[in-house]
């Protein structure tokens, strides 16, 4: 079953005299520095900060909203504790969010990117679009900073295989959230060629699949020791890193980035942060 270490250890605390709120402080804390982790370049990011400012307010709410289901089904996989309804998880989300808001208002705050003189618009927006990495990386520290790592359901292979896609499409989100904001991205982008593409994507699925198969090596991806070498680039590599390109067209569409571009040049902005969403997508169960 899920969070079998993280019970473990919390009876383990329970027999050593730390009473549930020590317990219910220590996973807060775990949280909070996830929080930080994780989000702690993007804080200290200035393209961030003035996404905060001028990013279309209805694609800045649509992230938001998103943001809650992933976090939910993000939980089921390593939250802060042992979860057995959905109804648990979605506590385990909004906590994360709200860990995500307040270290984000707090850093901004130490920071002086958000004074008490400034717009409410431009605070709030400034502190939501940095609650999405911030709330990821809260949930994510109870499995990080707790000793254990996110486990895949235990329930079916088609679960295992569904817990394996969402760990891929978090682990593009967070680099893509880390890339997409940045003037290098498009630069990039303009200075490629249609033949720079072709090798990035080549690249990129290679990478890919030598991750597939590093995961493999350690035991931790749901591939028997028969599995064909094709089947596993089909059904991880390959959707991989169309899970990849999809997460990177839809934050280059949160962050404005397509706009007033010919298609042609979305599609070479995608190819260049499709490089690193792959690798976040291929690389997420070794770094979540």
């Amino acid at each position: 079953m899920r969070h079998q270490d993280d019970t473990s250890s919390v009876n383990e605390e329970g027999r050593g005299g730390f009473s549930l709120p020590a317990v219910a402080a220590t996973g807060l804390a775990r949280g909070l520095g996830g929080a930080l982790i994780f989000s702690l370049p993007m804080l200290m990011t200035m393209e961030m900060w003035w996404l905060g400012f001028y990013l279309d307010r209805f694609r800045l709410v649509l992230l938001l909203i998103l943001n809650i289901p992933l976090l939910t089904l993000l939980s089921h996989q390593a939250g802060f504790e042992e979860t057995s309804e959905w109804r648990d998880d979605l506590r385990d989300a909004a906590t994360a969010y709200g860990i995500g808001i307040v270290s984000s208002t707090l850093v901004l705050t130490g920071f002086g990117i958000i004074t008490v003189g400034m717009p409410l618009d431009e605070i709030v927006g400034k502190i939501a679009i940095q609650s999405v990495p911030a709330s990821i990386g809260a949930l994510l520290g109870r499995s990080q900073l707790g000793g254990g790592k996110a486990k895949l359901p235990q329930g079916s292979e088609e679960e295992a295989y569904g817990g394996e896609l969402l760990l891929m499409a978090v682990g593009a989100l967070f680099l893509g959230l880390n890339v997409a904001p940045t003037e290098e991205m498009i630069l990039i982008s303009y200075k490629m060629t249609e033949w720079h593409a072709i090798a990035i994507i080549a690249v990129s699925i290679l990478l890919m699949h030598g991750f597939v198969y590093a995961l493999e090596f350690k035991g931790e991806s749901p591939l028997y020791p028969d599995t064909p070498w094709w089947s596993a680039f089909l059904r991880f590599t390959v959707v991989g890193y169309a899970i990849a390109a999809l997460v990177s067209l839809y934050v280059l569409w949160t962050f404005g980035r397509t706009e007033d571009v010919s298609l042609s040049q979305i599609l070479m902005s995608v190819t260049v942060l499709g490089f690193p969403t792959s690798i976040g997508a291929a690389a997420a169960r070794l770094i979540l």
